[in-house]
């Protein structure tokens, strides 16, 4: 493997609308079919906004227009797998743009490890997910049954994986009421504030899950900033070194830290 093949970039995009999350993931997508970038983890946030996959029902939708409008909520179809989902601030996005041809061809695989690095992150937290038979996404138990902390949906093109996961750090889960999440009507979804009953930052969030990222794809977590990624999208492969190797610092801080 050369040295783009090793490495994961890793982006925060901050809070960003949905609609240009995908333009971002399809401008990665087509850098990472031509080998221009390695590996790419994407975190963002997005605006209020509810999403349909491509075999979601739209009867799992709840709210008419009308209540969606005031409650300043967008719907968006979208080209992934699974059902219908909730996106808002306080959720934390993860879309890998990975090429499975340099790790393992096989969908279910990589699914069952975007589940792993979310149930390891979750452990960081002294707190204990799973997966449940039958359903993506990670799952804790509750006095109410299991509740949903994480959801996943997928997209491959030519072995190339764009979409991914979203995991709720401090949502507000109301909004979780319009809809029917990904389909399933006796589960409710729950947020690791909630279980934890005390505030998280997003960002202790997300350190976490980029080292168990690297740990699980076995890959090396380079952070980059947008300006660079675009150096990148617009001029081809960035020299090796140019970026920050914070992969060993983040395992650091995740032992030194006291956990949840």
């Amino acid at each position: 493997m050369n040295h783009l093949q090793q490495e994961c970039w890793v982006l925060n995009a901050g809070l960003i609308r949905y609609t240009a999350s995908l333009e971002l993931q399809r401008r990665l997508v087509a850098a990472r079919k031509s080998g221009a970038v390695p590996d790419v983890l994407v975190f963002c946030e997005h605006p209020h906004v509810i999403t349909l996959g491509r075999n979601g029902k739209l009867e799992h939708l709840r709210a008419g227009n009308h209540l969606l409008d005031q409650m300043n909520v967008e719907f968006q179809p979208a080209d992934r797998g699974g059902d219908i989902t909730y996106h808002g601030p306080g959720q934390t996005v993860g879309y890998p743009i990975l090429d499975l041809v340099q790790h393992r061809r096989d969908v279910r695989w990589y699914v069952e490890q975007l589940e792993e690095v979310m149930i390891r992150a979750t452990a960081d937290f002294c707190v204990r997910a799973g997966r449940a038979e039958g359903r993506h996404g990670i799952w804790v138990e509750s006095d109410a049954g299991e509740e949903k902390l994480a959801a996943l949906g997928v997209r491959l093109s030519r072995w190339i994986t764009s979409h991914g996961f979203a995991y709720n750090v401090s949502t507000d889960l109301r909004y979780f009421d319009l809809i029917v999440p990904c389909g399933i009507a006796d589960r409710r979804a729950t947020s690791l504030e909630r279980i934890l009953g005390r505030t998280i930052r997003g960002e202790d969030v997300r350190r976490r899950l980029a080292f168990h990222f690297g740990e699980v794809f076995e890959r090396e977590i380079l952070f980059v900033t947008i300006r660079q990624l675009e150096e990148a999208l617009a001029g081809g492969n960035l020299p090796p070194g140019l970026f920050e190797n914070t992969h060993a610092r983040a395992h650091a801080e995740a032992i030194k830290e006291t956990r949840a």
